[in-house]
């Protein structure tokens, strides 16, 4: 919990505006931190990031940080966000997607309830990570293909059943589109705009002949595209 990890330092200098988080997820906090405001140097640090990892949260919003004459400095508030923002970023999240669990933790109003959004994250990316996995055997199983194919000059079977080849941005978005992300969604993890993710998805259905995304994945789904 927040509050009480708080040591209850005042500035005297005018600070930027921080998210206000009265409850947060349980994350690992680095052993070596010193205690109260922490200079951006031994953020870094204790954390394993640059200044300019640092500097770009701070830009998403993610964090703040103060100024003592020319040093910058973070509150103890902003470290225990770093915390969940690292464990965040090891799991493989993308930023955009750490924003938006950073803002519904704002919302949240007990430990509890923080900690079932965490978890709930977590359990998203666990399916998006299963996806991946079965899209990379599914890369894995063609290149044998193909080999076995140049040492036996076989013709080489289409494993979309003679649809077209998907590309790798197109495996991408499909694994996500299996994960239940939304479209939106899907935009931002892929540093897309909204109409591109959306004539991404139409030609994934349409590669694999079906009426709706819902059918498409259920066809890559019994091909052994993706898992669910």
């Amino acid at each position: 919990m927040v509050e009480g990890y708080k040591q209850g330092f005042t500035s005297d200098l005018a600070t930027q505006a921080r998210p206000r988080h009265r409850f947060l997820p349980s994350a690992a906090l680095p052993a070596d931190l010193p205690h109260g405001r922490v200079p951006i140097a031994d953020m870094a640090n204790a954390f394993g990031v640059t200044h300019r990892t640092l500097h770009f949260y701070e830009e998403k919003g993610l964090i703040s940080a103060s100024r003592i004459g020319l040093m910058r400095v973070y509150e103890p508030s902003d470290v225990m966000r770093m915390a969940v923002i690292n464990a965040c970023r090891e799991a493989g999240m993308a930023v955009a997607v750490i924003q938006d669990l950073m803002n519904d933790l704002i919302e949240a109003e007990t430990q509890e309830s923080a900690e079932a959004l965490f978890r709930d994250a977590l359990v998203t990316r666990k399916r998006e990570l299963s996806a991946e996995m079965s899209t990379l055997h599914r890369q894995m199983q063609q290149v044998s293909n193909l080999l076995d194919h140049e040492a036996t000059g076989d013709q080489p079977l289409n494993d979309n059943q003679g649809g077209s080849l998907l590309t790798d941005q197109e495996l991408r978005c499909l694994a996500l589109m299996a994960a239940g992300l939304s479209t939106q969604r899907i935009a931002r993890t892929l540093d897309l705009r909204n109409d591109d993710a959306q004539s991404l998805e139409t030609g994934i259905i349409q590669k694999f002949n079906a009426n709706n995304r819902f059918q498409a994945i259920a066809k890559a789904v019994m091909l052994g595209v993706v898992q669910v």
